[in-house]
């Protein structure tokens, strides 16, 4: 077993020397023997980010790939193979993975007690997890995850949840993927807050939607965002009070049906859960002046929102998503557990019966 490794990581990049293994080009990815701060993980699954995800098969579609599991799936070898880890190298995002724990250097912290043969989820981001795939098993292309052989390491820094023994592990996988936004949704809204949830239909969003149902109360209001009519009764089953058909990018239409239905007041809180590009502008024309707009996701450009907001003179805070709450697994978890209807939801989407 090797010795001195750094906490973050930095002794498994390749390249650029200096970096922390998020920023990194390239990392060492062999399993044969590990550091004594390190975890091993016999991985089954990765949960790709969304916007990840929906970013590759789309520009798999536009190679002209028949097959689709199969390119991804050659994608995914390859990407690994050159760099050591799953990121994305046009949106820089990842995802997480579970697998079961195959091996625990002497040295490595836990948060968690876990011993080898517990099943885990990692907490953190493919895009700095070293990760080594031996084989593709099965491409789930409606779930935004890949089945496979494999293994990955998590350092000493990385936070990681262990996989509840009364859940299906897919099914618990897909809401750790997104537990931050749940999280910081119950940080943000407060009691008689107007919520904006841009993406009130999706994974993260039906879990925002609920949780800021919780919070606003009686005295609040829920306003989901979706772009087809037939995604209406799901976001009004999980917590919206109503709901506008507008597609996500169109900042006019979502101001003007926002301001429509708050008398001009608009939301004293947008969240953007939506995995496509350019609704930086959409969500903050949605927001009252010194508002909060909550970006969790990974399509957000900084650039975008920060100098957007200043050209449209919108004096609005702006947070952009951290995946990481304290206890965020748990309050995830907890959230799926005591709402029936987001468990229906999320076993009809997200597990494999």
């Amino acid at each position: 077993m090797k010795t001195g490794g750094c906490r973050y990581g930095t002794h498994r990049v390749i390249e650029p020397a200096g970096v922390l293994p998020q920023p990194a080009r390239v990392l060492n990815n062999d399993m044969t023997e590990i550091w004594d701060n390190e975890l091993l993980i016999d991985v089954a699954r990765l949960n790709v980010d969304s916007a990840s995800f929906h970013q590759i098969k789309n520009k798999l579609i536009k190679q002209g790939h028949a097959d689709l599991e199969k390119a991804f799936a050659d994608h995914a070898i390859d990407l690994t193979t050159r760099t050591g880890k799953h990121k994305n190298e046009d949106t820089g995002s990842g995802g997480m993975l579970i697998g079961r724990v195959a091996a625990i250097g002497p040295k490595f912290e836990m948060k968690d007690e876990i011993k080898v043969g517990d099943m885990v989820a990692s907490l953190v981001s493919l895009s700095l997890t070293p990760l080594k795939i031996n084989k593709i098993k099965q491409v789930l292309l409606d779930k935004d995850q890949v089945e496979i052989e494999g293994q990955a390491i998590l350092f000493s820094s990385g936070i990681y949840a262990k996989l509840p023994e009364d859940m299906d592990i897919n099914l618990a996988l897909s809401v750790l993927d997104v537990a931050g936004a749940p999280a910081q949704a119950e940080r943000l809204c407060k009691p008689g807050d107007t919520v904006v949830i841009i993406g009130a239909n999706g994974k993260s969003g039906i879990l925002c939607n609920a949780v800021a149902r919780e919070r606003v109360g009686i005295s609040g209001r829920v306003i989901g965002v979706v772009r087809k009519e037939s995604y209406i009764p799901t976001c009004l089953e999980t917590g919206c009070n109503e709901v506008i058909i507008s597609d996500a990018t169109d900042a006019l239409t979502i101001e003007r049906e926002v301001h429509k239905r708050t008398n001009g007041k608009m939301a004293d809180v947008v969240i953007n859960v939506v995995n496509v590009e350019d609704t930086e502008l959409p969500s903050i024309m949605a927001c009252k002046d010194r508002g909060m707009v909550y970006f969790f996701s990974m399509a957000t450009s900084f650039t975008k929102a920060a100098l957007g907001a200043e050209g449209i003179g919108a004096d609005v805070d702006m947070i952009l998503g951290n995946g990481y709450a304290h206890h965020h697994a748990m309050i995830s978890i907890d959230l799926l557990r005591r709402n029936p209807t987001l468990m229906k939801l999320f076993q009809e989407r997200y597990t494999d019966n």
